[in-house]
C-alpha cells in the first residue's frame, strides 16, 4: 500500500521526464509524435490501476493508510509525508481517472500546438502534482505540490490554447500565484506558532496550540488562496478566460481537478486546524458562496440568450463558479452533513464538468466555434437530428448538472442545503437558513440556463439535406474517453452510498480533532 501511494504520485512525473527522451526504435509505431502519445496513455493508464487496486485494499475510511514518513529538510521539520484516508482517496480516483480520458482523448485529437513531447510531459507533470496535493500530509509538501500545477497549466493555456491564450495564461498564472504567497504566510505562521508542520498532528490537536488571534489571522491569509483557487466570487475572474482559451483537456483538467485542490484544502487544513478561525469567517464564506451561486447563474442566464454572442466554454466555466459555490456553503456550515455533502459535490462536479468540457470541445471541432448564436442559428443547432448520440449526451450532461434526481448532481447540492439548514453550534441559524434560500434560487437559475442550453444546441429544425454541413456524430474514442464520466455520474447517482460511506467516518474524524 505505501509503495502503491508513492508510486501513484511520483509515477506521473517519472513518466513527465521519460516522455522527453528518444523513444526507441521499436517502440516508435508510425511516428515519434505516435509513441509519445502512446506513452501517455500508457503511464497514465498505469497510474489509474494503481490507484484503483490502492483503493480496494482501502478498509478504515477515517485512518490514515498507506503512510510513508520520511525527513526531508530536518531542520525546519519539512517531512516527506503521504498518507490517504475516506476524504483524500475519492479525488485521487477521479484525477487519475480524468488524466488517463484526457491522455486517451489526446491520442487521437491532439490540440494544435508546439511538439507533442512537451504536451504529454506538461500533461504528467500536471497529474503528479495534483496527485500529490490530494496525497501529502505536511504544510509545506502541500504548499509545493499545490503550486507544482501552475505551471504545467499556464503553458498548455499559453501554447496549446485558442485566441487570448496569452492574456489567460498570464492572468491565471499571476492571480493564482498572488493567492498563494499568501497561503503561504499563513501556513508558515500555524506551523511555527505551533512546532510541527505535520497535518495529521496538527488535525488532532484541533487548534489547541494556537491562540484565537493567531488561528484567525492564520485562516484569513490560507482561506484567500485557497479561494482563488477554488474559486470563490469574487476571487473568480480569471476562470472565464482560461476555460475559454484552455485546449479543451485543459478545460477538463481545470474544472474536475485543479478546483478541488481549494476545496480539499479547507476540509483538510482550515477546519481541522484552525477551528476557531474557521468559526469566525464561516459566515461571511457562506455569504460569500451563496453570492458566487446567484452571480455564476445569471451571468450564464446572459450568456444563453439570443443575441449575446455567449461562448459556450465561457458558460459553462461560469457554471463552475456557482457549483463551487455549493461545496463552499458545505463546508462552511462546519457540520458532517455539510462538509459529506461538499465533498460529494466536488467529485460530482469533476464528473460532470468534465464530460460537459469535453462535450463543447467535440461541438466547437465539428462547427468550427463555440458561440452559442452561431451554433443555434435561427432555429437552433439541431444535435438530436444531425448528430443524435452526441446531442443526447449534451442533454444527459447538462440535466446532470442541473441537479436532476438520481445522477450525481443532486447529492451534492442537497446535502450542503441540509448543511446550512442546521450549521454548527455557535454559527447564525438565521443567517445561514437565508444562505440556504438563496443557494435553493440558484438551483432553480441553473436549471433555467442549461434547459436553454440543451434547447439551442440540441434542438431545432434540421437543415436541409443538400445544403446542410454534415457532422460526425459519436466517434470510437469519445466513446471510450466519455463513457466512464456518464456511467459514474449515474452510478454516485443512484448510490450515493459507496462515496458518503468512503468520506462519512473521515470528515466525523476530522471535526472532532481526531477522537471519532
Amino acid at each position: 500500500m505505501q509503495f502503491l501511494l508513492a508510486f501513484t504520485v511520483a509515477g506521473p512525473l517519472i513518466g513527465a521526464a521519460a516522455a522527453l527522451l528518444p523513444a526507441p526504435p521499436g517502440l516508435k509505431g508510425k511516428s515519434p509524435d505516435q509513441a509519445v502519445l502512446r506513452h501517455g496513455v500508457v503511464v497514465t493508464g498505469v497510474v489509474l490501476i494503481a490507484a484503483i487496486v490502492l483503493a480496494l485494499g482501502f478498509d478504515h475510511p477515517s485512518t490514515m493508510q498507506a503512510t510513508t514518513d520520511i525527513t526531508w529538510i530536518k531542520a525546519l521539520g519539512v517531512h516527506i509525508h503521504l498518507g490517504v484516508d475516506g476524504i483524500s482517496l475519492p479525488l485521487l480516483l477521479l484525477t487519475a481517472l480524468l488524466t488517463f480520458l484526457c491522455a486517451l482523448y489526446s491520442y487521437f485529437k491532439l490540440p494544435q500546438g508546439p511538439s507533442p513531447k512537451a504536451f504529454v510531459a506538461l500533461l504528467l507533470l500536471l497529474e503528479s502534482g495534483t496527485l500529490a496535493t490530494f496525497a501529502v500530509l505536511d504544510l509545506m509538501l502541500f504548499f509545493l505540490a499545490f503550486e507544482m500545477v501552475l505551471i504545467p497549466m499556464y503553458f498548455l493555456i499559453a501554447r496549446w490554447g485558442g485566441a487570448q491564450r496569452q492574456a489567460a495564461a498570464w492572468k491565471f498564472i499571476l492571480y493564482t500565484l498572488l493567492g498563494s504567497v499568501v497561503m503561504l504566510l499563513g501556513l508558515l505562521l500555524i506551523g511555527l506558532k505551533s512546532g510541527t508542520f505535520d497535518m495529521v498532528a496538527l488535525a488532532t490537536d484541533n487548534g489547541r496550540g494556537l491562540t484565537h488571534t493567531t488561528e484567525v489571522i492564520a485562516v484569513l491569509a490560507i482561506a484567500i488562496g485557497l479561494a482563488i483557487k477554488t474559486p470563490m466570487w469574487p476571487l473568480h475572474s480569471w476562470l472565464p478566460d482560461a476555460h475559454t482559451a484552455a485546449p479543451t483537456v485543459g478545460s477538463v483538467l481545470l474544472a474536475g481537478v485543479m478546483l478541488k485542490m481549494g476545496t480539499y484544502g479547507f476540509v483538510r487544513i482550515a477546519l481541522p486546524i484552525a477551528p476557531d478561525g474557521m468559526h469566525t469567517f464561516a459566515p461571511y464564506l457562506a455569504a460569500f458562496a451563496v453570492a458566487g451561486i446567484i452571480y455564476g447563474s445569471l451571468a450564464c442566464i446572459a450568456l444563453v440568450r439570443p443575441g449575446a454572442k455567449g461562448d459556450l466554454k465561457r458558460l459553462i466555466a461560469y457554471s463552475s463558479v456557482g457549483h463551487m459555490g455549493f461545496v463552499l456553503l458545505g463546508i462552511a456550515s462546519m457540520t458532517p452533513t455539510g462538509v459529506n455533502g461538499a465533498l460529494f459535490a466536488n467529485i460530482a462536479h469533476g464528473l460532470i464538468t468534465g464530460l460537459l468540457f469535453f462535450l463543447v470541445g467535440a461541438v466547437k471541432d465539428r462547427y468550427g466555434t463555440a458561440d452559442l448564436d452561431t451554433l443555434a442559428g435561427t432555429t437552433g443547432a439541431a444535435l438530436y437530428g444531425r448528430a443524435p448520440r452526441l446531442g443526447g449526451l449534451v442533454a444527459f450532461a447538462a440535466v446532470a448538472s442541473l441537479g436532476l434526481p438520481g445522477l450525481a448532481g443532486f447529492w451534492g447540492e442537497m446535502l450542503t442545503l441540509f448543511g446550512a439548514f442546521d450549521p454548527a453550534p455557535g454559527l447564525s441559524r438565521p443567517a445561514f437558513l437565508t444562505f440556504m434560500a438563496i443557494g435553493a434560487v440558484g438551483t432553480l437559475l441553473t436549471a433555467a440556463y442549461m434547459l436553454q442550453v440543451v434547447r439551442r444546441v440540441c434542438m431545432g429544425a434540421q437543415p436541409a439535406t443538400d445544403n446542410a454541413q454534415h457532422i460526425p456524430d459519436l466517434q470510437g474514442y469519445e466513446f471510450a474517453a466519455w463513457t466512464p464520466l456518464a456511467a459514474l455520474t449515474v452510478l454516485a447517482g443512484l448510490w450515493p452510498a459507496a462515496l458518503l460511506g468512503l468520506s462519512d467516518p473521515a470528515v466525523q474524524k476530522l471535526l472532532a480533532g481526531g477522537k471519532a
